[in-house]
């Protein structure tokens, strides 16, 4: 008569822990396997590092634009007093330039929600800042007293003796009218290499300073950064992205956004940036939906490719 499969000799003899092992017995380290494992994975993970890792470039800031590219920052600066800068013609949600905003057929999606980040180029990226200084220029006063059609002028004039100086030099600039934009642009131009003038740009934002909105636009209005960009690949003819250090995931998940601007009719089109969120709405929805649409729904069953992924569990069944 068999014991109940709860007593006590029954569990002796099922308790596999319990028996004796009569098999082959060799010596085993697990400390030099631990050691070899960590040096194997360590000299691997090393060199992949050097082979395949991000680039761990410094920051851009403004302080490193000027010092790199004085002639820019300063052509770029004359730019933002005068109004012909990007970020000044940009549209919402920075200033509401007429035509400026981009359209999902007859829909201005971009002006829907209105000018919600005003920004005055004159006064936010050269002005202000130099309002912050101990002692501010007094060319800020003669700028502020004068008229708009009087500063088009100065900025438009400086800005051609600019193009037609060597090098685009400041300083080889020949006489004109130009009012006080050569000083204002000059003390722009030295609170940016002395460093002062990225804090200050970044002045408004939170406590924790992660609004460089200010900063980011400025350098984009110029050409020193999209020239760094065009030097990594990263311009979006270039259909380039970087996964850089700290940023983790980076912007590798860009890629079919990326994708999407190197064809037609988003590659030509002036409202580029509205159709490829667009499209990337719809196939996201397609994506989400596919379970309740009718005929995708089924394409599992009718391309079995996942029964070659799992063919050892289908050969079983």
């Amino acid at each position: 008569m068999s014991k109940a499969p709860g007593s006590t000799s029954w569990r002796a003899r099922n308790d596999i822990a319990s028996r004796p092992w009569t098999g082959t017995l060799r010596e085993y380290d697990l400390f030099k396997e631990l050691a070899v494992g960590l040096v194997v994975v360590g000299l691997l993970v090393l060199g992949l590092s050097a082979v395949f890792s991000s680039p761990d470039d410094p920051s851009v800031t403004l302080k490193s634009w000027a010092q790199a590219q004085p002639a820019d920052f300063v052509a770029t600066a004359t730019a933002e007093l005068g109004g012909t800068s990007h970020t000044a013609g940009y549209g919402p949600p920075y200033n509401s330039t007429p035509d400026a905003s981009q359209k999902l057929g007859p829909v201005d999606l971009q002006s829907l929600s209105g000018v919600r980040l005003p920004i005055d180029t004159a006064s936010d990226f050269v002005i202000t800042p130099l309002q912050t200084l101990p002692t501010p220029p007094a060319a800020v006063e003669e700028w502020t007293k004068a008229s708009d059609a009087q500063h088009t002028a100065w900025t438009a004039a400086y800005t051609d003796a600019l193009s037609k100086a060597p090098d685009n030099d400041p300083a080889k600039v020949g006489p004109g009218d130009f009012g006080p934009v050569p000083a204002l642009t000059g003390a722009l131009l030295a609170m940016a290499q002395q460093g002062a003038l990225d804090p200050v740009m970044s002045a408004k934002c939170s406590f924790y300073n992660t609004d460089y909105k200010a900063s980011i636009l400025f350098l984009g209005d110029g050409t020193y950064f999209p020239g760094l960009a065009d030097a990594q690949h990263l311009t979006g003819d270039q259909w380039g992205m970087m996964n850089e250090t700290g940023n983790y995931p980076g912007q590798s998940w860009l890629w079919l956004f990326s994708a999407l601007y190197q064809v037609e009719p988003f590659k030509s089109s002036p409202n580029a940036d509205v159709l490829v969120v667009f499209s990337m709405v719809i196939l996201t929805l397609l994506l989400t939906l596919v379970p309740f649409i009718p005929g995708l729904r089924s394409l599992p069953r009718r391309i079995p490719v996942h029964r070659l992924i799992w063919r050892d569990y289908y050969k079983h069944r």
